[in-house]
């Protein structure tokens, strides 16, 4: 184990995001780029006791095979990687995937432990072999259905009996349980179940190891949670909010499936009626777009009631590439997660989330401050 060296597992490691965050890494550490988008490199965050960008080690599991070199110039010809940074940074983008394992398949026939103990065995020879004082596995795969209920759910004991005798948990799980098993930290970018399950959340208190999660806040429901705090801070009364999501690559084609969908859309939805204290009329819309690749495009109409009950209405278009939002903050979750101190869910790392595990809180401005106040406690 050396000074501070962190590992950084990447479940999806071959995805656009996961090629992203550690390209981006690359880059910030031989100062190709300057540190925009990374919430940890703010002047709120010097002096704490996070390891550093040259600290960090990746690997993870996949699903896919697929060239490092290859995923860098696609996501070049997409306008993710500036030019000529993906050539500047291939040697580490081949280090990385050199340490990605075979990953948890959905539909993989019998019992699941076995699984678990593989995912948990390829973790902890990453972090025997690379000499990492910690590993953090961090959930960047494509969004799942919601988990199909099971009794075993709710009691560490009775899963563990049931994972030895078939499948009762989603991929995301598989890759949860493994995690706090190898003594790892968990984070969740995608909705899907992962820790939130009360059998997962018992053996994570029970190993001491933090998670957090759900859903990356990237786009359209970051800007929803200011202006949401803008309408209850002005007494307006919010009377609906229709967001309608265009999406391509390889997140849209996911997304295309309505149960994925489903699982998305319930996510994006909690902001709103956490920050307004009501429901709304509308709801969130999901289409998959091809010809957008890399990027999405969210429109929102909100309708609301101002003094004396007259009628107005706000409009706003967000444009942005999903992978150049999301890598960044992957960094600051990794990063962050080392900070933790206790098992379970860490409810100060709530800015960063949709639906944040262990949090009340929604307002940005409030989720902030509070993950400044935790990193400086």
């Amino acid at each position: 184990m050396t000074g501070n060296r962190t590992g950084v597992w990447l479940v999806g490691a071959r995805g656009s995001v996961a090629t992203t965050a550690v390209a981006g890494a690359a880059a910030l550490r031989a100062g190709l780029l300057p540190p925009t988008g990374l919430v940890t490199a703010l002047p709120d965050f010097v002096g704490t006791a996070l390891p550093a960008l040259d600290d960090l080690v990746f690997g993870g599991h996949d699903v896919v095979v697929s060239h490092p070199a290859k995923r860098a110039e696609l996501l070049t010809r997409a306008g993710v990687l500036p030019p000529g940074v993906a050539g500047l940074v291939v040697d580490d983008l081949i280090a990385a995937d050199a340490e990605v394992r075979p990953g948890a398949h959905a539909d993989a026939p019998g019992p699941q432990w076995a699984v678990v103990e593989r995912l948990a065995a390829d973790i902890l020879d990453f972090r025997r072999r690379n000499g990492l004082r910690r590993v953090v596995v961090v959930n960047v795969a494509a969004t799942e259905p919601p988990a199909v209920p099971h009794a075993a759910h709710a009691d560490w004991s009775a899963l563990e009996v049931e994972l030895g005798r078939g499948a009762v948990l989603p991929p995301s799980s598989l890759y949860a349980c493994a995690a706090f098993l190898a003594g790892c930290g968990f984070v969740d970018f995608t909705p899907s179940t992962g820790a939130r399950l009360p059998a997962l959340h018992q053996l994570a208190v029970e190993r001491g190891v933090p998670y957090s999660g759900s859903d990356g806040k990237t786009g359209e429901t970051l800007v929803k949670s200011v202006l949401a705090s803008l309408f209850t801070r002005r007494a307006l009364r919010v009377r609906s909010w229709s967001g309608t999501n265009l999406l391509g690559g390889g997140d849209g084609a996911n997304l295309a499936d309505a149960d994925r969908a489903a699982a998305k859309a319930a996510s994006k939805a909690v902001v709103l009626e956490r920050l307004l204290g009501h429901p709304v009329e509308g709801g969130v819309h999901i289409h998959h777009v091809e010809d957008l690749g890399e990027w999405k495009t969210a429109w929102d109409h909100i309708g609301f009631e101002g003094f004396l009950g007259v009628r107005m209405t706000m409009q706003f278009t967000w444009q942005g590439c999903d992978s150049a939002l999301a890598a960044p903050l992957v960094l600051d979750l990794a990063r962050l997660l080392c900070l933790a101190d206790r098992g379970g869910p860490v409810p100060e790392l709530g800015f960063f989330f949709k639906d944040p595990l262990g949090a009340v809180e929604h307002g940005l401005e409030a989720q902030y401050a509070a993950l400044v106040r935790w990193t400086r406690r």
